[in-house]
């Protein structure tokens, strides 16, 4: 008799960061379903100081809404020149009337006096899983590189088009998802992640199969 894969929901409304999910952990046994998948389609507000805590508002407030454990990432790019900002507040840049393509535009405004070699930049990740039994566990990543004068490339979501890996080599907008997934903060954060499950009984960690375990 085949056994019904165990579900953890991504606890995210944003298509890209679901993508990725998918992507990185595409062979764990176990099924990743959206939000929405699960009836899930507001969101608490993301006032916490730091990643970690904005990842585990969302978290939480899944697994309390689904009883289902849930992933959550929050993230955001931190520019020297700009003493570290948007950071925390990167997915809030500007205020609640600008796209991504508005944050990005008001961020190379910013930096448009600064030249080149105080361009440097990082992304950085922090991945929360919540279990209906409370438990909180949390992987971290990060990348460095630089913003550009201008955007390239037709890839990624949010910044990607305007920072440029100094692992890749490129763009985050010109890679493809297998390339910035290796570099990436978040693919950091879920390489993390991938290897601590291979450590642990799935189905003690998730509670939700009891006869799946990792591999």
């Amino acid at each position: 008799m085949t056994s019904t894969l165990p579900r953890i929901v991504v606890a995210t409304g944003n298509a890209g960061k679901l993508r990725e999910f998918r992507h990185a952990l595409a062979d764990m046994p176990f099924e990743l379903v959206s939000a929405s998948d699960v009836g899930v389609t507001s969101w608490p507000p993301e006032d916490a100081p730091d990643y970690a805590g904005n990842a585990e508002i969302k978290a939480r407030h899944v697994t309390a809404m689904t009883r289902l454990p849930a992933l959550a990432d929050d993230s955001g790019i931190e520019v020297d020149a700009l003493e570290g900002t948007p950071g925390v507040h990167s997915a809030r840049f500007g205020g609640p009337g600008l796209d991504d393509a508005g944050r990005t535009q008001l961020l190379l405004e910013r930096l448009r006096e600064t030249p080149e070699a105080e361009r440097t930049a990082r992304f950085r990740s922090v991945i929360v899983l919540t279990t209906p039994r409370g438990e909180v566990f949390s992987f971290e990543g990060h990348c460095e590189g630089r913003i550009l004068d201008a955007p390239e490339g037709e890839g990624g979501f949010g910044y990607d088009p305007v920072f440029h890996s100094f692992e890749l080599g490129m763009g985050f907008g010109s890679a493809s998802l297998d390339e910035k997934r290796c570099v990436s903060h978040r693919g950091k954060a879920l390489d993390a992640l991938r290897a601590w499950f291979h450590t642990v009984q799935l189905a003690t960690v998730l509670g939700n199969a009891p006869d799946v375990t990792s591999s």
